[in-house]
């Protein structure tokens, strides 16, 4: 899965901190795209060396390379590069720098949603000491926000319930969808499959989980069996597919990056928890 890229390793800790001459810059335009050269299936992203920015903020560090981000892209042309969205660089990239991408693309969307204090409405300013931001008149806090989201191996007999979104994602799918306010995960996986198939569900049990920057997600997977016949009755503004499908016959997305997919290959595998 994307975030499965030891022994390499991702560091989120937080640190104040100015970038080095050898430090990656991560730049963003108004509409999310980032900023990178792509050859042979690999992201580069600036060097702060290459670039020129006055202010930028610490992210993370991959190994000992430390990346940061920075809202400024005005004359900013470095030959290969160009804007590119998390979308195209998951079809384009993999390992370390996809997982990177992804990451820094959630942190960005988080502050560039977040330049006004949502208390009274005044300019946010980066907090010195830890992953927040802070109101320069009332000193409101907000830290970033991560949307808890349930992926579904839905199993009756030797087969899974396999969906395709009506929008977006054309590649086959599982049941997902958010958690709702005063809602337990095993909750939101009953909800969620009822909703989008009609299906009852039973022996709910957690699998694993994934941090999905594009969204700002944390997925948390879980298999369960159909509860009766699993007669499906699909809702159509959600999804355009949605059947029954027999393990030898499920056709794997393009990619393993994403826990969906995983969860397929587990149970076409027979290898199902």
């Amino acid at each position: 899965m994307i975030q499965d890229i030891a022994p390499d390793r991702l560091d989120n800790t937080f640190a104040a901190r100015a970038p080095r001459a050898d430090d990656l810059i991560f730049l963003f335009d108004g509409n999310g795209r980032l900023y990178v050269r792509i050859s042979g299936g690999r992201i580069s992203f600036p060097a702060a060396k290459d670039v020129s920015v006055s202010e930028a903020v610490y992210l993370f560090s991959v190994n000992d390379v430390c990346c940061f981000m920075s809202r400024e892209t005005a004359g900013v042309s470095l030959p290969g590069y160009e804007y590119r969205t998390v979308r195209e660089l998951r079809d384009l990239g993999q390992g370390k720098e996809l997982f990177a991408a992804f990451t820094a693309y959630h942190l960005w969307k988080w502050y560039a949603d977040n330049r006004y204090c949502g208390k009274c409405g005044s300019v946010n300013g980066f907090h010195p000491a830890e992953r927040a931001l802070q109101c320069g008149k009332c000193g409101h806090v907000t830290y970033p926000r991560i949307n808890p989201a349930v992926i579904v191996g839905v199993i009756k007999g030797d087969c899974l319930l396999i969906t395709r979104y009506r929008t977006g994602y054309a590649h086959n799918a599982l049941v997902a969808g958010f958690a709702e306010i005063g809602e337990t995960l095993e909750q939101t996986v009953q909800r969620e499959v009822m909703e989008e198939t009609g299906v009852r569900v039973r022996n709910i049990r957690y699998y694993k989980s994934q941090p999905w920057g594009m969204a700002q997600d944390l997925l948390a997977g879980f298999f369960c069996e159909a509860d009766g016949d699993g007669e499906i009755r699909m809702d159509a503004n959600e999804l355009k597919y949605a059947a029954w499908v027999p393990r030898e016959e499920i056709v794997l997305q393009p990619n393993d990056l994403s826990l969906t997919n995983d969860m397929m290959k587990l149970f076409k595998r027979n290898a199902c928890v």
